[in-house]
């Protein structure tokens, strides 16, 4: 598999270790000093973006304009992801989007939404905490928002969220079920990126000659 890694940040060199471990060949690394727009991504079988909240539209859209399936994990632009969808659509492409690429993560989410059910009829407070190393740009993370979302819709309340950035923190997320009489709580902890790069590997390898918008789950279920 030729890949084109969009984003050279930890993620990005975590990945071209493992899938190069792998024997997956790394054709083109971009870059703040080489914007995607610059490359020929043609060249790759599949684009992975960990790139940034402000580069990460417009390197997904090169690669789906190029015809190159993208996998993408970058968290932060969420407001122009319909754009995207509407521009895979349009182009035939092939699009998969994860806020956690995590398997153990999202698992995490199934359990989530499993306790939100359980949880439905009971006069709790709900709070997810996330903490993440201090150089992860958005907050809260996109991940804390996929929890939240997902209990908001089964609970019809609003879950409140809050943050801490630590120096070396992978990344950790708790649910809170709260009252005046317990508390419950389960909690997510990322030991390192392993986990995160390897889940992107893996849909890099999968979405090879599909077509459409996909995420995490659609792997998951196979």
């Amino acid at each position: 598999m030729k890949i084109a890694i969009l984003g050279n940040g930890k993620m990005g060199k975590q990945i071209i270790e493992l899938a190069t471990k792998k024997g997956h060949h790394i054709i083109c690394i971009a870059n703040s000093k080489t914007p995607t727009k610059s490359i020929n991504l043609k060249l790759a079988d599949v684009a992975i973006d960990f790139s940034t909240p402000n580069t990460a539209f417009e390197n997904i859209s090169h690669a789906i304009n190029s015809g190159i399936p993208v996998i993408s994990g970058t968290t932060g632009w969420l407001d122009r992801l319909q754009n995207i969808k509407n521009l895979c659509l349009k182009k035939g492409g092939a699009f998969l989007y994860a806020p956690n690429f995590s398997l153990a993560a999202n698992i995490f989410f199934e359990l989530n939404e499993k306790l939100a059910i359980l949880m439905k009829e009971h006069n709790y407070k709900t709070t997810i905490h996330e903490v993440h190393h201090t150089e992860k740009l958005d907050k809260p993370s996109g991940t804390a928002y996929l929890l939240a979302e997902k209990m908001n819709k089964i609970l019809k309340n609003k879950t409140s969220i809050t943050s801490d950035r630590v120096n070396e923190i992978t990344g950790i997320h708790q649910v809170i079920y709260s009252s005046d009489i317990d508390k419950i709580k389960i909690e997510h902890t990322a030991k390192n990126r392993d986990g995160f790069a390897m889940g992107a590997i893996i849909a890099a390898e999968w979405i090879i000659g599909k077509n459409g918008i996909y995420n995490l789950t659609d792997i998951l279920k196979k």
